[in-house]
């Protein structure tokens, strides 16, 4: 398996994940998948899960940032109502737009970190871009038929970084 298929950690959810850990491994910018990282794609809306998460994550100083492949349109609402910033057609696996992010929001791709549920899209574009990627898995298991084809690459690469513990859990990482 290649590397760029490695995620950096990896976590059950987002939500488990104490915001201190970022600021202890040197990162100020949370950039976040939408769909089944923060909720699941056919939720519109944050989920109060999501809302506290996002409360927790502004008292500790951290910036966030959802990057989505997503169509504009529901991606501009959920993160309205979230109250963070947000890019669609982010176009993962590819790290271009990713690089194109850092630059603007003038980010060191060393003060990011990258959550996602998968490999082939989120882990591909977040080490493509050098920025450190933590893997989730999936809030839900329905998901649209072009998630569910990813999956079918994603699963036995899941179960080989697991199997052969290529990436700690995060709170086996010590800064």
């Amino acid at each position: 398996m290649t590397s760029r298929c490695v995620p950096f950690a990896l976590a059950n959810d987002i939500f488990e994940i104490d915001p201190a850990f970022y600021s202890a491994i040197g990162v100020t910018a949370v950039l976040v998948d939408l769909d089944n990282t923060l909720d699941p794609y056919y939720i519109n809306e944050p989920t109060d899960r999501t809302l506290v998460w996002k409360k927790k994550m502004k008292e500790a100083g951290l910036r966030i940032a959802i990057l989505s492949n997503n169509s504009g349109t529901r991606v501009h609402r959920y993160a309205k109502a979230l109250g963070v910033e947000c890019r669609c057609f982010m176009k993962k696996p590819f790290p271009g737009p990713l690089k194109k992010f850092l630059e603007e929001e003038k980010l060191a791709p060393g003060q990011a970190v990258l959550i996602g549920d998968q490999i082939m899209t989120d882990v591909k574009a977040g080490n493509g871009a050098g920025v450190r990627v933590i893997l989730t898995e999936p809030l839900d298991p329905k998901e649209p038929p072009w998630t569910k084809f990813n999956r079918i690459f994603d699963r036995p690469k899941r179960k080989k970084i697991k199997e052969r513990h290529l990436a700690p859990n995060w709170k086996e990482i010590k800064p």
